[in-house]
């Protein structure tokens, strides 16, 4: 029989355990209240702040396990909270710090798979874009893979524009930047194999305007090239030159040693063989004002663009070539409607219209046989006339017929005509015909997985090839308009989703996205892919063929463009 005493001792142990489990005072408590997560938060701190301070503690392990355990109790605990993300944050630089005296690999991942969590799932805490820096950091510093952490570095650019990571990420960027370039060059300059076949320089291409040039230099295999600029010789008359030196490469006797150009901003390209092993191809410059060089794949072909100063008096719209270039169709507006349409407008005067593939390249094919390249053309020329009549803007298509035309000639075209604005149109495909939905797209780096593989079929590519491209990316995107790109793809989505859920059901929002779309790459205005539906699915294959359908979808992306117009004039009204 229990006595009175005994008793009453077990009511107070009973009554403080009780008080002890309901507050959440310890560590281990099964239920935690915010104040209790800030405390245990602070007891972690102080742990890893004594650590820290301790030269003699951090030689061992037990002592930065207690730490990382501290930690890895409050965010498992509360999941979801702000001391869950600050939790995780902390315990990534302990498992960081740990490797410098440990030497394990698996500590490294450890820090990489919390910091990665934080960003996929408190992506607007605010330690996410420090979250993602230290993913670049550890790439970086420790595995020394200094292309991925080119990559992830340049995702606290995307992904947090405004988080004050992005400084930190600049810098080291640069760093990254001069490391690689290092790396390419020291490739460049060993001596290439003797039983390698040398590549073939087959033609040069070109496309011009006085204020923009891009020229193509066509090679039937990858190789290895350097670019040089020679400043303008007044003493032998000479004026700037550019050229690319090619590898390991040998000159077609078919093509066209040099050819004249003469628009006021080249004066002509020439390509020879400059030793056994090399050929150089040099631009002649009158008027230059920036130039980017980057390579494409599937085929391999070296890409040069020339931008010249420009003009000092901007004309009231714009004037249409005497003869329209092949493939392209020129609607243009009387003086009155271009004057209203930069009123309202700020400056969106021209759309340029890409309807993707043609030729013998039809695109994704549905079950019925409906082909890509016949659904994208037409729309174009139904959204072409819709723009012309709510707009009020000059519009160019890229082609009006079912003709091929490169990649690399598209943006040529867009940039030559100044455009203000550039929208290409393509229908989507998966190999499971349950697939389905729109999605708008504007260049980046790809950041998931389905974007990687529609780049890759977009591009005709491999996604190895999408992936080097992506180390690159961020030089080629110095002069691209990528927020004005990202929220006009945000419209154009809104606008598609708003007008197509109006006459039909089961509208599927396949969001905004990014991806390292050549037919975007060194586009010098705002610039989306749009896929209007998946014509692998039974259901938007019939929608794709009907008219009515495309008629919607035109309206949809007018809306969008009206709205990103109207974004613009409170922007700039400060609103």
């Amino acid at each position: 029989m229990i006595n009175r005493h005994t008793h009453a001792i077990c009511k107070t142990i009973f009554f403080f355990l009780l008080l002890f489990f309901l507050t959440g005072l310890g560590e281990y408590g099964a239920i935690a209240s915010p104040s209790s997560d800030k405390a245990l938060l602070q007891k972690a701190r102080s742990c890893a702040n004594y650590l820290y301070k301790s030269p003699a503690k951090k030689k061992y392990r037990h002592n930065w396990d207690r730490c990382i355990k501290r930690y890895e109790r409050i965010y498992k605990a509360s999941a979801g909270s702000d001391e869950a993300a600050y939790a995780m944050f902390e315990a990534g630089k302990l498992w960081t710090n740990l490797y410098r005296y440990s030497s394990r690999r698996s500590d490294l991942e450890m820090a990489l798979s919390l910091y990665r969590e934080i960003v996929d799932t408190y992506k607007k805490h605010n330690v996410a874009d420090n979250a993602q820096y230290r993913i670049g950091e550890i790439l970086y510093k420790y595995k020394k893979d200094f292309k991925q952490a080119y990559v992830e570095l340049l995702k606290v650019e995307i992904k947090f524009p405004h988080g004050d990571a992005r400084a930190k990420s600049s810098k080291i960027m640069a760093d990254l930047e001069t490391i690689l370039e290092k790396t390419k060059t020291a490739s460049v300059g060993k001596k290439p194999l003797e039983n390698r076949r040398q590549c073939l320089v087959h033609d040069i291409r070109h496309w011009s305007t006085p204020t923009y040039t891009r020229v193509v230099v066509d090679i039937d295999n990858p190789v290895a090239y350097k670019k040089r600029l020679l400043k303008r010789d007044l003493k032998l008359k000479k004026p700037s030159r550019l050229f690319v030196d090619i590898y390991n490469a040998w000159i077609s006797k078919d093509i066209e040693s040099s050819i004249p150009i003469k628009d006021g901003l080249l004066r002509r390209a020439r390509a020879a063989q400059y030793n056994r092993k090399t050929v150089r191809v040099v631009l002649d410059i009158d008027n230059m004002e920036d130039f980017k060089i980057f390579h494409l794949y599937d085929p391999f072909r070296i890409v040069i663009d020339v931008q010249g100063k420009a003009e000092k008096i901007e004309t009231l719209g714009k004037k249409a070539p005497e003869k329209p270039a092949e493939g392209q169709d020129i609607y243009l507006n009387n003086e009155k409607e271009m004057s209203l349409a930069k009123q309202l407008g700020l400056g969106v005067r021209s759309i340029v219209i890409d309807p993707g593939h043609g030729g013998k390249d039809p695109g994704a094919i549905g079950p019925n046989g409906l082909r890509e390249k016949d659904v994208v053309l037409k729309l174009s020329k139904l959204l072409a006339h819709k723009i012309r009549e709510d707009l009020h803007c000059e519009t160019v298509l890229t082609r009006t017929e079912d003709m091929f035309l490169p990649l690399e000639r598209r943006t040529a075209i867009a940039n030559m005509e100044k455009a203000d604005l550039f929208i290409s149109l393509h229908t989507n495909a998966h190999k499971y015909r349950s697939a389905q939905g729109i999605e708008t797209y504007f260049l980046n780096v790809a950041l998931d997985e389905h974007s990687m593989n529609l780049a890759a079929k977009e591009n005709a590519t491999s996604k190895k090839n999408i992936s080097d491209l992506q180390v690159i990316l961020n030089d080629l995107m110095l002069n691209t308009k990528i927020f004005e790109s990202r929220s006009l793809a945000k419209f154009v989505q809104q606008g598609l989703l708003g007008e197509l859920r109006q006459g039909y059901k089961k509208v599927r929002d396949r969001g905004v996205r990014q991806a390292p779309f050549y037919v975007l790459i060194g586009a010098k205005m705002p610039a989306i892919l749009v896929e209007i539906g998946y014509i692998t699915n039974s259901i938007e294959n019939n929608r794709l063929g009907s008219d009515k359908y495309l008629g919607r979808v035109a309206a949809g992306i007018v809306t969008g463009i009206d709205s990103y117009i109207k974004d613009l004039n409170l922007t700039y009204k400060g609103g």
